[in-house]
């Protein structure tokens, strides 16, 4: 029975059996955050100007717009899984964890609704 365990969690599956998904779910944000990172930053140098009429007009084409909530997503979604790493390692006091985690997703969850709610409002034109 030790043993099993102990395989267990050098295979990252630990109390909560999530430990390789959660890893897999880091890396396969972090490579997304690069490209799109990438993305963006390539297409700022190549506006014609960074005024706030020229990042509207850019934000306005579904080309745009798109890769943009992506980043955005995936930005935010990987911010949440490092975070809960930090919470569930160091914090140990099962109520102030709990509490840390909560309010993480509240803010995570907020920060990147608030942030797609405005590429949504100049991509529509609202």
């Amino acid at each position: 029975m030790g043993t099993g365990t102990e395989i267990g969690r050098v295979r990252g599956l630990g109390a909560a059996k999530s430990g390789v998904g959660h890893w897999w779910q880091q890396r396969v944000t972090a490579i997304a955050n690069i490209a799109l990172l990438l993305w963006f930053v390539i297409s700022l140098v190549r506006m014609p100007g960074l005024d706030y009429a020229s990042v509207v007009l850019w934000l306005r084409q579904p080309v745009a717009a798109i890769p943009m909530l992506l980043l955005i997503v995936s930005v935010f979604y990987h911010f949440r899984l490092g975070v809960q790493v930090f919470i569930e390692d160091y914090l140990h006091n099962e109520g102030t964890k709990l509490l840390a985690l909560l309010a993480l997703n509240f803010y995570a969850l907020g920060g990147a609704a608030a942030a797609v709610f405005a590429v949504l409002k100049i991509a529509l034109g609202a």
